[in-house]
This record gives C-alpha cells, sequence and structure tokens, in this order.
C-alpha cells in the first residue's frame, strides 16, 4: 500500500512538471531544421511565417539549413534532438513520407520518430513543356506519352523523391507507359533545361513555374489536384484531360521529435494556425500560388498515415529505384 502510494505521488509529481514545463514553454528559442537550402520553397514558407510565429510564440524562431540526400540530413539532425519544443522539423511530403521507400539505408523512420503538429500547405502541381514545344494540350502530351513506346519522352525533377518525380511516376503508371526521369538538383536548373527544349515537360510546383508562365518561356497544360487552381483558373486538371481520378499534390508541414509533451504540440499548432489565418500571411503564399492549410495535429496525422500508405504503393507500383 506504501510502495502503491509512493509510485501514485510520483506520477503526479511527474505530471505536475510536464504542465509546469508546457506553461512556461517556449522561453527561449527555437530552432526550425529545414532540409533544403535557403531559397527553396520549404525556407520561402518558413520565411512567410517566421516573423509572425515568433510573435505568437514570444520567442524567435531560427532556422537551420540541412540540405542534402533530398531532406535526409535533416531528419536526422531533428530527430536527434532533445524531445522538449525548442527543436521542429519544418519539412515537406518527400521527406517525410516517400524517402523512407526509397532510401534503404534510411536510419530513421519518420512516423515513429516524429510527432505530427500541423499541416502548412496542400497545392497542386503544373504541367509545363517549352513555349515552343508541339503539345498545345495535356490530351497532346498523353497521347504522346500513351504512344512512346521507347520512353523517349523525358521529363525533369528536382530531384528522386521530389513531388515532380512522384507524379510523373503516377502519370505514367496512370497510362501504363514508362517515362524517362532527368532527376537534378532542384527546381531551378530543370526549368532552364526545360525552357532550353532540353526536357519534353515537367510537373513542377507553381511557385516556382508561374513566373517562367507569366514571361511565355513556358505553357502550362494542366494542374495535378482534384480541382482547377484560382491563379490558373482556365487550365483544366489532368483528370479533366484524360486521366480520370489523378490527383496529385504537394504539401509542407511541422513535426517535432516523439515524446515532445502533448500539451506543447498544442501550444504549437495553435500558434501556427493563428499566424496562417493572419491575413499578411495569407497575401504572401496567395502571391507564390500556394493555398495554406489549418489542421490540428490529429487531423494531421491521419493526412501523413494516408499519404505513406499511396506512397508505398506507388513505389511498389511503379517499381521506383534510386538510380
Amino acid at each position: 500500500m506504501k510502495f502503491s502510494k509512493m509510485v501514485a505521488a510520483a506520477l503526479l509529481a511527474a505530471g505536475f512538471a510536464t504542465a509546469a514545463s508546457a506553461a512556461e514553454w517556449p522561453d527561449k528559442p527555437i530552432r526550425a531544421v529545414i532540409g533544403f537550402a535557403p531559397g527553396g520553397p520549404s525556407d520561402i514558407a518558413f520565411k512567410m511565417m517566421q516573423d509572425e510565429l515568433s510573435k505568437k510564440l514570444g520567442q524567435p524562431v531560427i532556422p537551420e539549413y540541412k540540405p542534402g540526400a533530398n531532406g535526409n540530413l535533416s531528419l536526422l539532425a531533428a530527430a536527434a534532438a532533445p524531445a522538449d519544443g525548442y527543436t521542429i522539423l519544418w519539412t515537406n511530403a518527400a521527406t517525410i513520407a516517400v524517402n523512407q521507400y526509397l532510401y534503404k539505408d534510411l536510419k530513421v523512420d519518420p512516423a515513429q520518430a516524429f510527432a505530427p503538429v500541423a499541416q502548412l500547405t496542400d497545392s497542386p502541381l503544373v504541367v509545363v513543356v517549352p513555349k515552343d514545344s508541339p503539345y498545345q494540350t495535356m490530351a497532346d502530351l498523353i497521347a504522346a506519352i500513351k504512344a512512346d513506346k521507347h520512353a523517349t519522352l523525358t521529363y525533369g525533377s528536382p530531384g528522386y523523391g521530389s513531388s515532380a518525380h512522384t507524379a510523373a511516376s503516377s502519370l505514367a503508371l496512370a497510362l501504363n507507359t514508362k517515362l524517362t526521369h532527368v532527376p537534378y538538383k532542384g527546381s531551378a536548373p530543370a526549368l532552364q533545361d526545360l525552357i532550353a527544349g532540353r526536357l519534353t515537360f515537367m510537373i513542377d510546383s507553381r511557385s516556382s513555374s508561374l513566373p517562367y508562365i507569366k514571361d511565355g518561356m513556358l505553357r502550362p497544360l494542366a494542374v495535378s489536384g482534384a480541382s482547377r487552381v484560382k491563379d490558373l483558373p482556365d487550365l483544366p486538371t489532368i483528370a479533366e484531360s484524360g486521366v480520370p481520378g489523378f490527383k496529385v499534390t504537394t504539401w509542407q508541414a511541422v513535426v517535432v521529435p516523439a515524446g515532445t509533451p502533448k500539451p506543447i504540440i498544442d501550444k504549437l499548432a495553435r500558434a501556427l494556425e493563428e499566424t496562417a489565418a493572419m491575413p499578411i500571411v495569407q497575401e504572401r503564399f496567395e502571391r507564390i500560388a500556394t493555398p495554406l492549410v489549418s489542421s490540428s495535429p490529429e487531423a494531421f496525422a491521419k493526412f501523413w498515415a494516408e499519404h505513406r500508405e499511396a506512397t508505398r504503393d506507388l513505389v511498389e507500383r511503379a517499381n521506383l529505384k534510386l538510380e
């Protein structure tokens, strides 16, 4: 009986300690680990929210860049951090939902190493071709892909496992054909080769392609989501163009090391949600054609699990491998 009371007292004390630490959090700067170089989509999204999020939390949120291996270095760095709320991983679909199925020696299982906090964005990609391309519509490109028996048509991507890679792989699978993948170290060099006519097409993020579309250097054919988008309202979806049910989006999110106290996760999630709801922040994201998403840790956990399952199925069916 005495031992049981001692255990109960210890558990009660631990609960008070956790509650107290959560109430005081944050009382020092927070490190945001980003798996890509400054200037990329993840960094741009972070910078658009950084100041307002820091004000909401009452402490500066400071970026720490860990580029390399499609975000894998950031996984290792953030997973090794204490689970105290002072390290967050500002990440994307490729890093936490794709890489584990492509990199056989990945030492971190994101679903086990991290706890979900919030999904931040969910944005359809855009299919683009050079301005002088013979393909005027998505239906034209689809017909050419179906007729290409020797995989001579090429597409570019920012790298293996990127949303551009998995989107084009999904398209090839849906059309029961093959395409030649040409990976690059980032969207910028891939887009330059596309503009120069060295690639057939690319399924790219709208934020990086829109400037070239507006300048007339690239021709948009379709968007990859379930519905049309405000910034390109006349552009059909891939599903509307002859591939029923096709839907691929790219997204960003925040996770923290597993074991981070739930009150801290909830407090961080609220701060992110309130920041995303600010008109000034929403205007910034509208300028880069990237819609913000409001989600709870529980809603994001469900979405993340579904995306991992869909990715595993794609990797197996399309036999995707690092080359």
